[in-house]
C-alpha cells in the first residue's frame, strides 16, 4: 500500500521565512549616538563548516539575513571609522532572532570587542515551542533510541493511543514506529511532521513517515500552540526536524546497544520461564569535508535494530468435547436457541439434554475450523472452560536505516544541501492464537534537495523539493501456506486460495 507526497516550492527574500528549517537573523547596527549606520558591513560565519555570508545595512542601518542552517556562529558587523565589533551566536531551526551592533569610534590601534555568550531571543514570534538541542539527543537516555520519544519531554505533550501507535489498525501496522503524541490537548492524528522543510507527515493516518536515528539528527523543534504562517500543516503540535550535517573536521561513532532477557527481572506472566529477550539496536555515523571538493560535506549513518523476544498469554480455546458439542464438564448450561417459551417478562429456552449438543446441530465449517486449526488446552484438565491455553511464542521487529547528505557552500553565500533516507521494517507479532499471527514488511523513503540562492544582497530565492513514500505490506501466517477458505468449503466470500 504505497503512498507518495512530493512538495516544490519556490519563494522570494519576502516568502522566505517559510522555510521552517532554516534560521533568520535580522538587527540594526548603531553608532555611539543611537544613530543608524548605512553601509555598514555584517559577516556571518559558520564555526563548524567555516562558509559566510555578507551583506551590508540599508539607510536606516538594518540588516536581514533569512536562510541560515541552524548550528553555531560569528557574527561580526563594521564600519568605517568604527571599531569592529563580533558576538557568538547559537542559531536554532526555526528560529527569528534580532541581534544589534553598537558600534564605538576607532581607536588608532582599531581595537575589536568580543562578546560571547549573550543571551538571543526571538522577539518577532509569539508562537509557544521547545526546542530539543543537540546536548539533548545526545544525551538523555531513551529505551529504543526513538526520537519522537523526545517530544514527551515537551511541556503540553503526553502519550496518545489508536491507529498512531502503528498496532491498533490492519491498515497502519508498524510496530516500533510509534506516533501516538497528544500535544496541546489535539489527538494524535492531529500533528504535522517536517524534515529540513519537507513534509514528512504520512497522509492516510496524519503519523511520522521515517523515524530517523538520533546520530542523524542535528536538532528538532515542537510547536503546541499560537502558530505562525508556515507552519498551518494540522491543528495539533508541529515537529519540525532538521537533519545532521557535515563540518570542517572529520566525526564519527560506532555504537551497539545491548538487552537480554539474562540481565531482566521477570514478570508474572512469564512465570520465571518465558523471559527470553534479545536485543541489538547497533549501527555507526560519520561526517566532514569531502576531499579535494572544496566546501562541501557530507554526513552518513546506518543503524540497525534487532529484538526477539518471547510473549506470553493466557487465553481460552474450546476443549475437544466442546467441539464435538459436549459441554458437561464444562460448567455452563448450554440451552436450545430454538426453543422457546413465554414466561411473562420474557422467554425461557431449554436445555440441550445431558448439555451436549447434537451432532447435526453443530455447523460442519465450524467444527472443521476447531479441529484443525485452532489448539487444544494445555493448561489445567481436560475440561477446563476458560483460560486453559498458555501461548508462548516469540515476537520480532528488526529495521535497517540509513541517512546521506550532501552540502555544498558556494563563494557568493549560496547553499545546496541534499539527503536521502530510507529505512525498512519487518517482524513478526504472535497476535491472535498459533497459526493467526502477522508478518510486516514496510518500506519508508525520504529525500530532499534545496537551493538557497543569494542573487543580490536585498534579495534571495530559495528553492525545494521533497518526496516522501511509505510502503506497508501485512500478512498472516497463513497466507501461501493454508487454503482455509477453501478447504472448509466456505462459499460465497468472493475470495480463496492460499492468499485468503
Amino acid at each position: 500500500m504505497p503512498r507518495y507526497s512530493f512538495v516544490l516550492l519556490f519563494s522570494l527574500a519576502a516568502a522566505a521565512y517559510g522555510q521552517s528549517n532554516f534560521a533568520h537573523l535580522h538587527g540594526i547596527v548603531r553608532d555611539p549616538q543611537g544613530r543608524p549606520i548605512a553601509g555598514a558591513t555584517v559577516t556571518i560565519h559558520s564555526q563548524t563548516t567555516a562558509s559566510e555570508r555578507t551583506g551590508v545595512t540599508n539607510a536606516q542601518g538594518l540588516y536581514d539575513a533569512p536562510l541560515i542552517p541552524a548550528g553555531a556562529y560569528t557574527v561580526a558587523a563594521a564600519a568605517r571609522g568604527f571599531a569592529s565589533f563580533q558576538e557568538k551566536i547559537t542559531l536554532e531551526v526555526d528560529q527569528n532572532i534580532a541581534v544589534d551592533f553598537d558600534l564605538q569610534v576607532a581607536s588608532l590601534a582599531q581595537s575589536v570587542s568580543v562578546h560571547a555568550g549573550s543571551v538571543v531571543m526571538d522577539s518577532t514570534q509569539t508562537s509557544v515551542s521547545e526546542v530539543i538541542e543537540p546536548q539533548d539527543i545526545a544525551n538523555l537516555p531513551l529505551n529504543g533510541r526513538m526520537v519522537l520519544d523526545l517530544v514527551l519531554t515537551v511541556p503540553g505533550a503526553h502519550p496518545g493511543s489508536g491507529a498512531q501507535t502503528g498496532e491498533a489498525n490492519p491498515l497502519y501496522w508498524r510496530p516500533g514506529q510509534d506516533s501516538a503524541l497528544s500535544i496541546g490537548g489535539a489527538r494524535p492524528n492531529a500533528n504535522f511532521y517536517l524534515l529540513d522543510g519537507a513534509i514528512n507527515t504520512d497522509p492516510t493516518f496524519w503519523t511520522q513517515n521515517i523515524s530517523l536515528s538520533l546520530d542523524a539528527i542535528q536538532e528538532f523543534r515542537v510547536d503546541t500552540s499560537s502558530y505562525t504562517a508556515n507552519e498551518g500543516g494540522a491543528g495539533g503540535g508541529q515537529v519540525n526536524i532538521v537533519t545532521r550535517s557535515g563540518t570542517s573536521t572529520f566525526h564519527g561513532a560506532v555504537y551497539d546497544y545491548v538487552r537480554n532477557g539474562s540481565l531482566d527481572a521477570t514478570s508474572f506472566e512469564q512465570m520465571g520461564s518465558n523471559n527470553y529477550l534479545v536485543q541489538n539496536q547497533f549501527g555507526g555515523a560519520v561526517g566532514g569535508p569531502l576531499p579535494h571538493l572544496r566546501k562541501t560535506y557530507f554526513f552518513t549513518n546506518y543503524e540497525g535494530y534487532r529484538h526477539t523476544q518471547a510473549d506470553t498469554a493466557i487465553e481460552t480455546v474450546p476443549t475437544l468435547a466442546e467441539v464435538n458439542g459436549d459441554f458437561s464438564q464444562s460448567g455452563v448450561a448450554v440451552y436450545d436457541p430454538t426453543t422457546s417459551t413465554p414466561n411473562g417478562s420474557g422467554v425461557t429456552r431449554s436445555q440441550f439434554p445431558g448439555n451436549v449438543i447434537p451432532q447435526n446441530r453443530i455447523s460442519s465449517v465450524a467444527q472443521q475450523f476447531m479441529l484443525h486449526y485452532l489448539p487444544r488446552p494445555n493448561m489445567g484438565a481436560g475440561g477446563v472452560d476458560s483460560n486453559n491455553y498458555m501461548d508462548v511464542r516469540n515476537e520480532e521487529q528488526n529495521w535497517s536505516q540509513g541517512s546521506l547528505r550532501f552540502d555544498h557552500y558556494l563563494s557568493n553565500g549560496d547553499l545546496i544541501f541534499a539527503r536521502y533516507s530510507g529505512s525498512s521494517e519487518t517482524g513478526f507479532q504472535p497476535i491472535n492464537l498459533p497459526g493467526f499471527g502477522v508478518y510486516n514488511d514496510n518500506l519508508s523513503q525520504q529525500a530532499v534537495l534545496s537551493w538557497n540562492h543569494v542573487i543580490s544582497p536585498s534579495l534571495l530565492n530559495t528553492a525545494t523539493l521533497g518526496a516522501s513514500r511509505l510502503s506497508m505490506f501485512l500478512h498472516s501466517q497463513n497466507n501461501g501456506v493454508n487454503d482455509i477458505v477453501g478447504q472448509l468449503g466456505i462459499q460465497g466470500v468472493g475470495y480463496g486460495g492460499q492468499g485468503a
